[in-house]
């Protein structure tokens, strides 16, 4: 998602809002914990938080878009995003690499803009790392194992190789759920969204107590 147009005569290190800092929302969740359908409709209810775009090594799959949904690279250019800095993160994740491009991010949070990241547990402390109190994290849990499982079986495209695979990092991505700022059951998709739109007010309000 792009960030909004600024108007042509705002100075171009003018703050759109003044009144704090941005912030950088990270909501982490195990496959098949329903995170791409809150994410989505969290996007449409705040519509001052822009989701960030990802760089990857992954080929992309018909229905994405390239800028849209991810900024798709060869090997080479991943490997000199890494080494030039202009990641904020990165990490491997069943055999592709992923990472957070560092200048979009900034320039938003500069703004006092907030944007949202979609990363696993790894992504989420490397993100706390570099952005320090400007990041706050979510863990997304399901409402049970037993319907994370179904809810992953369900899923007719993958194989059941596939699906082991995903079963065994869905497990090792919930054991990390205590090193987040927030934990949300996603009992219900109303309800989930509402508590992650809670979280960012409340950490909207703090770093207005902070500028």
């Amino acid at each position: 998602m792009n960030a909004p147009e600024t108007n042509a005569t705002r100075p171009p290190n003018a703050r759109l809002d003044a009144t704090r800092d941005g912030l950088v929302l990270v909501l982490s969740a195990a496959s098949g914990s329903g995170k791409t359908t809150v994410l989505r409709r969290l996007l449409e209810t705040e519509p001052r938080l822009a989701m960030s775009v990802s760089v990857t090594t992954r080929k992309p799959r018909a229905t994405e878009r390239r800028g849209d949904h991810y900024r798709f690279v060869g090997e080479a250019d991943f490997d000199r995003l890494v080494q030039s800095g202009e990641l904020l993160e990165h990490a491997e994740v069943f055999g592709s690499r992923y990472g957070t491009p560092r200048g979009p991010v900034e320039a938003r949070l500069a703004q006092g803009l907030d944007v949202v990241a979609d990363l696993d547990w790894q992504g989420a402390e490397s993100m706390r790392l570099a952005l320090g109190n400007r990041c706050v994290s979510v863990f997304m849990l399901p409402p049970s194992m037993t319907e994370l499982e179904r809810r992953i079986r369900a899923r007719a495209q993958d194989s059941d190789t596939t699906i082991e695979r995903r079963l065994a990092k869905a497990e090792e991505e919930i054991s990390h759920w205590r090193e987040f700022d927030y934990v949300i059951v996603n009992h219900d998709l109303d309800a989930c969204v509402e508590e992650i739109r809670s979280v960012v007010r409340v950490e909207q309000i703090r770093r207005r107590g902070k500028s």
